[in-house]
Formats: C-alpha cells, structure tokens, sequence
C-alpha cells in the first residue's frame, strides 16, 4: 500500500543518461491528481536544464500506465475556474514533455485513457505491452475529451482520431501501433528488453543532434511547407556547424567509426 509520504514520481537515472520517471500512485490507476501533474512538472523542469539527460522513459506503477484525471479530485470543486486552471496546468504540463530536447519515451502496460492516452500521444516514442488498452473515454461519461484530442490528432489520422474521441472505445496495443499511437509493441515479459533496444538505439547518437532535431520535427509540423523548409533548411545547416555531425561525416568519408564525445 502506498504511504503518504511516498513520492507521487520515482525517478532513476542509469550511467548512460537514461533517466526513468514512474508515476506512483498505483491503487489510483496513477491518475493524474493536481499533485501528480506538479510533481511531474517539477521533474521535467530540471530534466531541461540538466544536460547529463540523455533520454527519458515515463513509466507507471502497479497494474496501469495512467488512467488519467482523478474524478473524484476534479468532483470536489465543480466551478468552470477551477476546471480551467486544472487543464491549463495538465496543458503546460503536456507540453513541457514535447519542449524538451531529449527524447521521451512511453512505456505502457495496463490501461492508458484519457488524459493518459494523451500523455502517450505526447511522448516522442512509445514501446507498449501487447495486452495494453487505449481509449479516450471521457465521452462515455458526457466529456468530450478535448484536451487528449490535440494530442490524439497530431498522432493518427484525422478519422482514425475522431472515432477514438466519439466512440470511447478501447483500442489494443496492436491497433495502436497500426494508427499511429505506439511505436513497438512486445510480450509483456519482453515489454523493459524492446524498450532497451529502443534506448540503445538512441543513447548511441549525438545529445545535439537529436536536440536539434526534436525542436524543429515539432515546429515545422505546424507550419505551413514553405516555412517548414526554411526552417528545416536552416536547422540542418547549423547542425552541420557542429563537431559531432563534421565528425560523423569525415568518419562516414574516412569509412570508420564515428568518435563523438
């Protein structure tokens, strides 16, 4: 049974930069209670200004990855102020996750609706168990599930999004990966060995390269194509500028491999 004083975020971080956050409220679903959302925020606040980061993974304890808000928390004060300052403060948390320059990965198991389906959508990458479940359920409930729908659309097709948000049904991890919303989907016993290889993948790249190229994927997906491609153009030029890409390539030229610091 989880105590009082037990922190709502567990937080590992191995020799290579890979830094684990568990939601942990796990007799609630880890549902994301107002406290649960600061916790959170807190941590990725000082994973941006922290450049030994490599790479995150969010993770959930207990039976789920994240059932999303807490109800009963959000009943106990039923007035539209409240309910915006909640959302603004789950929104600014969302988009803390997408701002920072390393890249976060999901691992889901259990269940993850509503606003946490959303928090899988904004993650960079996700690795689910093949019995996980998606849904943004809030419409069962008379809740349009406006929020997760932001999140949603920028992942899957408009279509395949809009019947997620108007039936409230659940999709499984299988289906996930097919819209859009999972990257790769293992056995639930080989759930830590995918998402490793997943990581390793990314460890072995250059932090700068990666950073670059996180800030302008997400700016040039709202922009229109001649913008994008300024932006892209610019972006790759600067990263080219840089000692790991002019060692990259004189590596790729010299045919060895390429030592980055």
């Amino acid at each position: 049974m989880l105590g009082t004083d037990d922190p709502l975020i567990l937080r590992t971080l191995d020799a290579r930069g890979v830094l684990r956050l568990t939601l942990n409220r796990p007799q609630a679903f880890n549902s994301l209670s107002e406290a649960m959302i600061a916790a959170l925020q807190t941590e990725l606040d000082q994973i941006a200004s922290d450049d030994s980061v490599r790479v995150v993974v969010l993770a959930g304890a207990g039976r789920a990855f994240c059932a999303g808000h807490d109800l009963k928390e959000m009943r106990t004060d039923p007035s539209q102020s409240y309910y915006e300052r909640l959302f603004n403060q789950c929104g600014r948390m969302m988009l803390a996750i997408q701002r920072l320059d390393v890249p976060v990965i999901a691992r889901v198991h259990g269940i993850a609706t509503a606003a946490g389906c959303q928090l899988v959508a904004m993650c960079d990458l996700a690795v689910a168990a093949s019995d996980a479940r998606f849904a943004v359920s809030g419409v069962n409930l008379g809740l349009f599930c406006s929020t997760p729908s932001v999140a949603l659309s920028r992942n899957l097709s408009r279509k395949a999004a809009f019947e997620m948000l108007v039936t409230g049904e659940f999709v499984g991890a299988e289906e996930a990966r097919r819209l859009g919303l999972v990257n790769r989907v293992a056995d639930p016993t080989e759930l830590d060995e995918a998402l490793e290889k997943l990581v390793a993948a990314i460890v072995a790249k250059p932090r700068v390269a990666l950073a670059m190229g996180k800030q302008l994927f997400y700016r040039q997906i709202e922009e229109g194509i001649e913008a994008a491609y300024a932006d892209a153009c610019e972006t790759m030029a600067c990263n080219m500028m840089d000692d790991a890409a002019l060692e990259g390539v004189q590596a790729f030229i010299d045919k060895r491999p390429p030592k980055w610091s």
